[in-house]
């Protein structure tokens, strides 16, 4: 009987998913809903009071949400005072929620993915339900001029997305 082999393991594709760069990262979400006086209007006086007085340690390392979940209308500045507070102390600070925030960070890191590794190669994104669609369209973009094929889906069923051409 002839051994198993894994002729997946064997083809040479390079498997990208981009999930597992959000499983890379701690993230840490500020709800102002939390600092609205009787849960509709922000005090200045007292925003800056807490601003002062938070521990914005807890945010090292992390990539930080700014949001609120009321309907409450909240000025700019707000989120410009906690941007500023956590400037030296987390990773990045980004306008949204959980799903906003990790939609806007992939796409920040496709923009700086450095293509070099996947030039001429054939490569698979894996497809997830947590990533959105922008990012799928975004590394596509940004890998269609260096790779010699693109796929989607897993390395053992993928559909085709892109082809070079032979000279």
């Amino acid at each position: 009987m002839d051994p198993i082999v894994n002729k997946v393991s064997q083809s040479g594709i390079i498997t990208l998913d981009l999930s597992e760069w959000l499983n890379e990262h701690n993230f840490e979400f500020i709800d102002i809903k939390e600092q609205l006086y009787k849960g509709i209007v922000l005090k200045e006086k007292d925003f800056r009071s807490w601003i002062k007085q938070n521990d914005w340690i807890f945010y090292t390392n992390s990539y930080v949400g700014v949001y609120c979940s009321t309907q409450a209308i909240i000025p700019t500045w707000a989120y410009m005072l906690i941007s500023s507070a956590l400037e030296d102390k987390s990773k990045g600070v980004y306008f949204g929620n959980e799903e906003e925030v990790k939609a806007q960070l992939i796409l920040d890191l496709i923009n700086e993915l450095d293509t070099t590794p996947f030039r001429g190669k054939r490569v698979v994104v894996k497809g997830c339900g947590e990533i959105k669609t922008s990012a799928y369209v975004a590394i596509t973009q940004k890998l269609v001029s260096v790779v010699s094929s693109l796929m989607f889906g897993e390395p053992c069923s993928t559909v085709p997305i892109f082809k070079q051409k032979k000279a």
